[in-house]
């Protein structure tokens, strides 16, 4: 049993890595992650969704008639997400506001609602858990990632929590703010892709 829980925590870490591998959570990934901090604001909320419609799904999966589970499940990530948009509001509304629309999106982040249907559905509570977890880290991972990549390309700073940046790179440098406009977005995540192919092969 403890060797299945790891193994379905850590698949998410790199072999099913939602981003990078699977190519799951696009919108978000391109649309927030000008800075490191809203990389890894959405990363938590997603993460946070994830777990516990996983858990609550696998708890209802023989419950739940096969023929309304996915407006069931839809209807379980909605409660979540509002969970987490009242929480960000009350505790970190200045990230709450950068992020906007992107928050009550995760209803229908196809990331969610994928291992609700693929997997949560149809495992245990435990194993449930562990895979929203598991995903969940790796998608702030590579939120957080991303937006670290164009950031300092783009800004030459690198914020990761607060507002105040944790260093910067000199006045001498001249930031390509290419990077932190939508088409960079593309062009960065084209970019780790690359890099996450190549080292997959190595």
């Amino acid at each position: 049993m403890a060797q299945s829980l790891v193994k379905e925590f850590t698949k998410g870490l790199w072999a099913e890595i939602p981003l990078f591998r699977l190519v799951l959570g696009l919108c978000p990934a391109l649309a927030v992650t000008k800075t490191c901090e809203n990389g890894i604001g959405m990363g938590m909320a997603t993460t946070f969704v994830l777990l516990f419609s996983n858990i609550l799904v696998s708890m209802l999966r023989n419950i739940i008639p096969s023929k309304v589970r996915i407006a069931c499940y839809i209807v379980i990530i909605a409660t979540f997400v509002t969970i987490v948009e009242f929480v960000m509001q009350a505790y970190t509304y200045e990230l709450f506001l950068k992020l906007g629309i992107f928050i009550p999106l995760i209803v229908v982040n196809c990331v969610v609602l994928g291992r609700a249907e693929a997997f949560a559905g149809k495992n245990t509570v435990m194993l449930s858990a562990a895979d929203g977890l598991g995903m969940g880290i790796g998608f702030t991972l590579a939120l957080s990632s991303l937006g670290a990549v164009r950031e300092l390309i783009g800004a030459g700073t690198l914020t990761v929590w607060g507002g105040t940046p944790l260093f910067t790179i000199g006045h001498g440098y001249i930031p390509f703010q290419f990077m932190v406009e939508a088409p960079g977005a593309f062009v960065g995540l084209g970019m780790m892709l690359c890099l996450m192919n190549l080292i997959g092969k190595k």
